[in-house]
């Protein structure tokens, strides 16, 4: 069983929410893990990808049969591998940023 950090999420309210809600909960944790890391704090930065790479988890299991996952898991390759990996698709932590901002308006 795994324990999720987000548990009364995991029970099903994550899947009672909006993929426009969803988006926005993992764009935070993506801008806490951003803000942690541009003052260096790694340990602080990597609990917050964690919590943004445990709701794209739900995010992928609530929207199973409604949406192409394909985006969805590419998605937390490239998160994972910003956070966590050797940045293999270079990606720059603002333009992640952004690609969640499009879900505030």
């Amino acid at each position: 069983m795994i324990n999720y950090q987000h548990s009364d999420l995991a029970a099903g309210r994550w899947a009672s929410m909006t993929l426009a809600e969803q988006m926005l909960n993992i764009g935070s944790e993506v801008s806490r893990a951003n803000r942690w890391q541009s003052k260096g704090n790694i340990e602080q930065c990597h609990r917050a990808a964690d919590r943004a790479l445990e709701l794209l988890s739900l995010t992928i299991d609530a929207q199973r049969g409604k949406h192409n996952l394909g985006e969805f898991c590419r998605l937390y390759e490239v998160l994972a591998d910003c956070y966590y990996g050797d940045n293999y698709y270079q990606t720059d932590p603002v333009k992640l940023q952004k690609y969640f901002d499009v879900f505030y308006n």
